[in-house]
């Protein structure tokens, strides 16, 4: 009897999966890269360097003029810094949506529990005194409360979902543009705006201007905006790893998520952990608003009543690209932060522009979504019977004649 590999196992094929992913978006975005060129008569060399910069993102460091303008690579610490603070708010809502579909819920309404969180962030930080309460204090009640806030305004579609069996897709969709409009109305004339800086009245305040900000703890290398706030995000994604696989909680929520009709038969409450469920996946696409503004020099613009947030619906590629595991959506979180440098350093060191860089992370993006697929097909061919195997299953006296 043949032994089974142990190394090729679930955690392996979805690595493999999302790698398989990651990979044919490059090559698309490699050929796409080809093809601008070809058509606007662009030399073959450009192609080249846009899919260098494409792969390299955080390891360019620029192109050396007293070499004839040869681009350069290296660890670029400004840059690497960068990607960790971007990856911050995109691991946390990736970790929303991820948790929300471990339970069987679709989180599409992420965006808006994100404004939510960072309406509170902000109106807490800029409105205690710091002179009366000390900065690290009041950073933490800002972020306390943008929890709070975002886990109330995930409640509501739970709450929907749970009593009223209405798709908890439909009232995100709704709550989303109830948030922008609310959070445009709240800063709409209030104090928080900025009017000192020439041409910002459409921005609010930095909380640094009240002495808050996130701690650095040393991250902040090459001038780069990394702070404490992406360990905070590593211990939410160890956290919620626990919590869903190893504690009775999670295992109800996922039960729940399986077959709610058979979690209520074996006694657990399906309408509690519903909400339950949405309360802390809107919890934390709030926290991932807080840790970026918090950050002490980030800026808000308010007029939101028309837009919702990227980096509310990003949780979805960036949950998809790690099969739904709080421990994948870092790298994932940081993988989509990574092709966002890599754009704006196409953009700026060769002649395309950053729509050719938003295609090529768009395909990315959208291949994410079949890394189920992929996985899927792995095991078909796992299962499916080999030659040999399907002779040796014969029972042994078939086709045999008696003598």
């Amino acid at each position: 009897m043949k032994k089974e590999r142990t190394l090729w196992n679930d955690g392996t094929k979805t690595v493999a999966a999302s790698l398989l992913s990651i990979l044919m978006g490059v090559v698309f975005g490699g050929v796409l890269l080809l093809v601008v060129a070809l058509c606007l008569h662009m030399p073959l060399s450009s192609a080249w360097e846009g899919f260098r910069i494409v792969l390299a993102g955080v390891f360019n460091t620029g192109r050396n003029y007293d070499a004839g303008s040869a681009l350069t690579f290296g660890i670029n610490a400004r840059l690497v810094g960068d990607m960790l603070f971007r990856a911050t708010p995109l691991i946390m809502t990736g970790l929303s949506v991820a948790l929300a579909y471990k339970t069987g819920l679709f989180n599409i309404g992420a965006p808006g529990q994100y404004l939510m969180g960072t309406a509170m962030a902000i109106i807490v930080a800029l409105s205690l005194d710091t002179t009366v309460i000390p900065a690290f204090l009041v950073w933490l009640l800002a972020f306390l409360a943008a929890i709070a806030a975002g886990a109330l305004w995930g409640c509501i579609p739970g709450a929907f979902k749970a009593y009223l069996n209405v798709n908890e897709v439909i009232t995100s969709i709704m709550t989303n543009w109830i948030a922008a409009n609310l959070v445009t109305l709240l800063f709409d004339g209030s104090q928080f705006i900025n009017n000192v800086d020439f041409g910002k009245t459409g921005y609010t305040l930095k909380t640094s201007t009240n002495g808050v900000a996130t701690a650095k703890m040393g991250l902040d290398f090459g001038g780069g905006n990394a702070n404490a706030g992406f360990l905070i995000a590593i211990v939410f994604a160890v956290v919620t790893y626990v919590v869903i696989n190893k504690t009775t909680f999670g295992y109800e929520l996922r039960s729940c998520g399986s077959n709610k009709n058979a979690a209520k038969y074996a006694g657990m409450n399906e309408k509690r952990n519903i909400v339950l469920s949405m309360a802390i996946a809107g919890g934390l696409s709030a926290a991932g608003a807080a840790l970026y503004f918090l950050q002490g020099d980030v800026e808000f613009y308010w007029h939101t009543s028309m837009t919702l947030p990227a980096t509310g619906f990003n949780g979805i590629p960036v949950a998809l690209l790690a099969s739904c595991s709080p421990i994948g959506c870092v790298f994932s979180g940081m993988f989509m932060a990574y092709l966002t440098i890599s754009g704006s350093q196409l953009s700026t060191f060769t002649a395309y522009n950053e729509y050719i860089a938003n295609i090529i992370i768009a395909v990315i993006v959208y291949l994410s979504a079949f890394t189920l697929f992929f996985k899927g097909l792995m095991d078909a061919r796992k299962k499916a019977p080999k030659g040999g195997d399907k002779a040796a299953a014969e029972p042994a006296g078939r086709g045999t004649k008696k003598p």
